[in-house]
Formats: C-alpha cells, structure tokens, sequence
C-alpha cells in the first residue's frame, strides 16, 4: 500500500486491435478497488502510444487518458492482448517505453497475447508463462527458453511479471493482484461487487 500521502499509479496500455476484454476487465477490477480504497490512493487510467483514439478488436473505439510522454514511471502496469500486440512488438518505440515502465514498476501483468511483448523484451527467458492457447507457438518463437504452463489460468513468470491465459483470465489475475497488493479485504469487496464468483 501507498504511504500517507503517497497516490500509486496503475498504467493499463491500449493499442489498436487489442482485444476489449483484456483490457477492460484488469481496468474494471482495479477501478473498482479504487473506490474502495480512494482515488486519492490509487489512479487507474489507460495509457497510448499517443492521445490519438484507436480502435479495438470488435470495432469499439477508445482514446488512451495518457500518453507514453506524459507517463515517467508507474507503480503497476497491465498489458492486454489481441492482434495488433503483433504490430506493437515490431515499433521499437513503443517497446523501449514499455520496458522502461516495466522496469519502475511494482508488478506488471499481462492478458492473453499480451505476453508477446515481455517476450520480445527477454523478459520470459528460462520463466514459466501462460497466454491464450494459440498463442503459445508465437510466444516459444520470441523466447524459445521460456516455460509454457499451459492448463493454469495465470502464472508468476519473475519477481515482477505475471502472465494470463486467454482474455477472461485476465480478470482472475487482476483480482488476485488485488488481493497480494491491497489486502484481503479490498479484494472481498472487489469480488462482492462485481459478483464475481472465483
């Protein structure tokens, strides 16, 4: 937790053809955390290459709250998945700004595909992960020692890092960082109020 005074940033990164629920899920989960433990402790907001609205996967259109340039460093990150994380891991741009956020960061998740981009950055070299199950090819190409755990829903994949399976399993990871971040209780109200089961 944030000390007095101390507000925590959470980063969720949006693209093009990223998939809604990758994104929207994690996004709910810790929006809904923090009302229950202030705004004014923890901001929760999507991130872009740039201010420019994008489209998803889905034809939904989104604009990012926040560029990259205005973003020096945050305490938590979560990197959906969809199509377009395939163009994301060729702009090296884009790359060097999310390890550079990966690397001030607390914890950083991933949903789905969105475990191309740790991959591409080495970050899954000799560690276990998961993602969408077809992905898991695409992910053993960029990394080819990294460890697939293919039943789990979501894994530890370093001290900082943390993959999930396919698109809902993001929502499973999010809430259980709620739990390891924020406290038993902040996750049984998250839970409660999205009447979610797990």
């Amino acid at each position: 937790m944030a000390q007095s005074g101390q507000k925590l940033s959470l980063g969720v990164y949006i693209f093009p053809d990223v998939e809604v629920l990758d994104f929207a899920g994690p996004f709910e989960v810790f929006s809904v955390a923090s009302e229950i433990i202030g705004k004014e402790k923890l901001e929760v907001f999507t991130i872009g290459d740039s201010l420019n609205s994008l489209t998803t996967i889905g034809n939904l259109t989104v604009k990012p709250a926040k560029s990259f340039d205005s973003v020096e460093q945050l305490d938590f990150l979560v990197i959906p998945g969809g199509d377009g994380s395939k163009r994301v891991i060729e702009k090296q741009n884009s790359l060097n700004q999310l390890n550079r956020l990966i690397q001030s960061s607390r914890w950083t998740m991933t949903v789905c595909s969105g475990a191309r981009i740790p991959a591409k950055l080495g970050l899954l070299n000799q560690q276990q992960f998961c993602t969408h199950h077809e992905v898991y090819d695409d992910i053993l190409k960029l990394s080819p020692t990294s460890i697939p755990i293919r039943k789990s829903r979501f894994v530890q994949s370093g001290d900082r890092l943390f993959t999930a399976a396919g698109i809902s399993a993001g929502i499973d990871l999010a809430l259980h960082l709620v739990s390891q971040t924020f406290g038993n209780e902040v996750f049984q109200k998250t839970k409660n109020y999205m009447e979610y089961e797990k």
